[in-house]
Formats: C-alpha cells, sequence, structure tokens
C-alpha cells in the first residue's frame, strides 16, 4: 500500500507513521517554498541560543540546530520513521500535475489543512479519482467541511477548548489557561484516521470501490469524554475539574489521584510523584496493611467506597502525609505486590531509565542524517512478528527519496530530473527565504 502524506502537525503526521509503522509505503510531500510550522519544527533555522531555549518538543540533538534543523526536531524525528520524502510545489500546475502522476501510483492519500487549502490547489475527491478510480482520500480538517465552525483553523490548543476539554481537565481550584499544553484529541485523531484507511482498504478489497472521507477531529475527539456529554444530557449534570481524581471516584473508586513523594523538588519537573488508586474494598485493606494499618485509616466509615469517596479530600491529605516521606519506585513495587493499582508519574527525563519500557524496547536509537549522532527515538507501540514490522527506516531527511520517486516511481529522464530541479520542484533543503 502506498500513502501520499499531504498532513502537517501532529494528528496527521500521527496517522501516517501509524500506517507506515504498519508496513505501509508512505510518501511525504514537501514543499521547499512552504513551511509547516510545528511538523518539521517551529522555524527552520534556529540560532543556537533558540534550540538551547527550545521546550522539550522541539529541542535538538546537544542543543545544536545543525546543518538542516528541520532534519533533527524531536517533534518531527518522533514521527517521521519508516517514510520516504519528495518535494513538489504544489502551488503551480506543473505541481499539481506531479503529484497525479504519484496519485495513479498510489492507494491513499491523506490531509489535515484548514478546509479550502486543498480547494486551493485543486486537489479534490473527484481530480483524484481522475488520476486512479478506486483510491481513498481522508480529510480531517479540525471542525469539519461543513457548518458554522468550517473556516476556522486550528490546533490542538484552539481544538480542545471549543470542545471543552480544556474545563474538564486540569485542578477544580485553576482554570483553562493554567492546563498544560498535553493535546490529546491529535493523538486520538491520527488513530482514527488509520484506522478509516485500514478499514477503507478492506472495503475496496471486498468492492473494488474506494472512498471519500472525512473526519472532523472536534466530533472525533468528543469521544475521549463521552461521559461528560452522557451526564448532562442524562441528567442534567455540568462537568468541571477533578485533577488526578478518577471520574468514577464517586461510584466508590476512592481513594484515587497523584501523591508526592521523595525527593520533592520546585515543582518545575524535579520533583517525584506517584499515582494510587483503590477500585474496591480488598485493596483499601491491602493499602491499610502497606501503610501499617494507621489509627485514622481504621474509621468505620472508610470500609466502604462510598464511604471513602465521601472523605476523599481528607484520604488525599493523609496519603500525601505518608507518600512524601517515600521513593516514589521503591512505593510503587510494594504496593503493586500488595495488589493497589500505583506507578511512579514519569517525567521525560526519567522515562528512557524505566526497567520496564527498556524492556519493551520502547525507544531504540536511530542514526540522524548529516552525521548528526545516535539518539534514542520512540518506536512502534507494538510488536508484528509475522510482518517484518517495526523501525525499518530512521527519521526521514527533507527530500531524501527524491530520486526514489522521481526516477524509479515516476520514470523521469536525468534532463527532465534536472529540469524539475532547476524548476524548484525537487530540492534537499528548505528555500533561504524560509526563516
Amino acid at each position: 500500500m502506498r500513502v501520499i502524506d499531504l498532513t502537517g502537525v501532529w494528528a496527521g503526521s500521527f496517522s501516517t507513521v501509524i500506517l507506515a509503522d504498519l508496513g505501509a509505503e508512505v510518501l511525504k510531500a514537501e514543499n521547499q517554498y512552504v513551511w509547516q510550522p510545528l511538523t518539521r519544527a517551529s522555524i527552520a533555522r534556529p540560532t543556537r541560543e533558540q534550540a538551547a531555549a527550545a521546550g522539550s518538543a522541539i529541542s535538538y540533538p546537544n542543543d545544536d540546530p545543525g546543518p538542516r534543523p528541520w532534519n533533527y526536531c524531536a517533534l518531527f524525528v518522533g514521527m517521521f520513521r519508516n517514510k520516504r520524502s519528495f518535494t513538489v510545489d504544489l502551488r503551480r500546475p506543473e505541481g499539481r500535475d506531479l503529484l497525479g502522476r504519484v496519485a495513479a501510483r498510489s492507494d491513499v492519500v491523506i490531509e489535515n489543512s484548514a478546509v479550502g487549502t486543498m480547494e486551493k490547489l485543486g486537489i479534490t475527491y473527484d481530480w483524484l479519482r481522475e488520476q486512479r478510480d478506486d483510491i481513498i482520500f481522508v480529510r480531517a480538517s479540525g471542525y469539519g467541511l461543513t457548518g458554522e465552525y468550517s473556516d476556522a483553523r486550528t490546533l490542538g490548543a484552539h481544538l480542545e477548548g471549543v470542545m471543552g476539554h480544556q474545563i474538564l481537565r486540569g485542578y477544580p481550584e485553576g482554570d483553562p489557561s493554567t492546563n498544560s499544553p498535553i493535546f490529546a484529541a491529535d493523538y486520538v485523531s491520527g488513530s482514527q484516521i488509520a484506522f478509516s484507511v485500514l478499514l477503507a482498504l478492506w472495503h475496496r478489497t471486498n468492492t473494488g470501490k474506494g472512498q471519500f472521507i472525512e473526519l472532523a477531529q472536534a466530533e472525533n475527539a468528543g469521544g475521549m469524554f463521552a461521559q461528560a456529554y452522557l451526564d448532562h444530557a442524562l441528567n442534567g449534570a455540568v462537568g468541571s475539574a477533578i485533577g488526578n481524581r478518577s471520574i468514577y471516584a464517586a461510584d466508590g473508586i476512592a481513594p484515587s489521584g497523584v501523591y508526592p513523594s521523595l525527593p520533592e523538588g520546585d515543582g518545575d519537573g524535579d520533583d517525584h510523584w506517584i499515582a494510587i488508586t483503590v477500585t474496591g474494598d480488598d485493596e483499601w485493606e491491602a493499602l491499610r496493611s502497606v501503610m501499617g494499618d494507621p489509627a485514622w485509616a481504621a474509621a468505620p466509615e472508610l470500609a466502604t467506597g462510598a464511604g471513602r469517596a465521601a472523605a476523599h479530600d481528607l484520604l488525599d491529605a493523609r496519603l500525601a502525609e505518608w507518600t512524601r516521606e517515600l521513593d516514589d519506585e521503591a512505593l510503587f513495587h510494594r504496593l503493586q505486590a500488595a495488589g493497589v493499582p500505583a506507578a511512579p508519574v514519569l517525567p521525560s527525563w526519567r522515562v528512557l531509565d524505566d526497567p520496564h519500557v527498556q524492556a519493551r524496547d520502547l525507544y531504540q536509537p536511530r542514526d540522524l542524517v548529516d552525521d548528526v549522532g545516535t539518539f534514542a527515538y520512540p518506536a512502534p507501540p507494538y510488536r508484528l512478528p509475522a510482518s517484518g514490522g517495526g523501525v525499518r527506516r530512521p527519521p526521514v531527511a527533507f527530500g531524501q527519496d527524491n530520486d526514489y520517486v522521481y526516477r524509479e516511481l515516476l520514470g523521469v529522464s536525468d534532463e527532465e530530473y534536472d529540469r524539475l530541479v532547476a524548476a524548484g520542484h525537487i530540492a534537499g533543503e528548505f528555500h533561504e527565504s524560509i526563516p
């Protein structure tokens, strides 16, 4: 299966790395004259000072942007394994014609741009069907192709704000502006885009017909908090932020939360925390035993889930007094051994050293181009031994597969290839006009 990747940022890039991990040949179409923000990096050519000050998601190896920074940014390399990259200027008719020739040899086209972008480029389902009648075309804009919000540009922050996720996520005493920038809707959308492609391929195998698929990321994200919608529809309740507690705390899943442990830091990432959840009376008894059965835990009202839910604030305070004197890793193993669900909360700088992460080989060494070095990057979260899946290619450099696409796939002559280079379609780095 061959996929043309016209996606950007997170949701689209995540969808195509899933397909690439599963074995598809994913061709990332890129343009030396157009910068896709937060796809290969936030900016094309950061200074050393900017690279050193970048956040973890947009960091660079050794805080050095290197000669071609767009090939090493953490945001990019985590989602561009197993892919190929070719360049073409789709803003020009010749560029669209070249894309059409690639589409005629492909199975799927995926895009997640703002509504109107594909229309301006002339990349429509009807046009793609002229290239290949049974092609599958997925469009995954933020709010869908029609409706009052369809023209709105959106990133994860905007989408989750509109959907109400920022109101449901966070601490009760805070407000949405204090939430950390973790946008789960991107991952959920990426997964569903990939799943829709698999279903469409299954359908095509059985019917011989392609499909046009519209996936509105906002609608898709609603599945993350269906319980809040249902609670309002059935009970008239309006959800609110509950911190780290279970959404089932009122049903007796209590205590549940995240509690401080040693060493306590300054709140900027150096502090340690442990998540603990009690789902029933047996687990509560086990937790009491690990704590040494303190007198306060023997209160009769705490013997039931309803009683513990009513006393959640007290339980959180007592547990925090106990956990803050203990090492999170050691306590994690003690609680799990006793049958109490628990786990340390690992910031990114502790993940690579986690024994279970290492045992599952979740991060694997990858060589980056330009002799930048070898670094540990995410691997597929599943294994398919019979299919030869896994990481077959390291993160792809910009335009790395131009020869493959133009010479092998399209069969252009040397003379035509040189002309396309001169015309600006074929390139190995972004144009100097891109800052």
